[in-house]
């Protein structure tokens, strides 16, 4: 099996507030830990924000969508991070979407390790 630490990252997300934008699919055959996640508040103002993990893989459960935040509010300037110190694990075709208050006014940063 293969380790491979990754970067992702989407400037001034998403496209559409109340619309979350993906920032990351596992890939097929790959499980993906999530090390940690960065928003950082590009507005002049205070945003909220929610992550979101689309899953439907199965295994013995079928697994559903669920929000890891909802509703953060991030002041203006500010960065927040999330999912550090708590792993998550995507399965291959899992998705990590983001949504904010405000169209394009997050900068996302997601660091993973992709297992293959």
């Amino acid at each position: 099996m293969a380790n491979t630490f990754k970067m992702k990252s989407n400037g001034s997300m998403p496209a559409s507030a109340g619309t979350p934008l993906t920032l990351y699919t596992a890939p097929s055959s790959t499980t993906t830990v999530i090390i940690g996640l960065l928003l950082c508040n590009i507005h002049t103002t205070a945003v909220t924000v929610d992550v979101q993990l689309v899953s439907d893989t199965s295994d013995t459960e079928t697994n559903e969508t669920v929000l890891l935040a909802k509703d953060v509010s991030i002041p203006n300037g500010s960065t927040l991070e999330l999912l550090t110190g708590g792993k998550v694990v995507m399965q291959a075709t899992d998705v990590l979407k983001i949504d904010c208050s405000v169209t394009a006014k997050i900068d996302a940063t997601l660091s993973i390790l992709e297992i293959t």
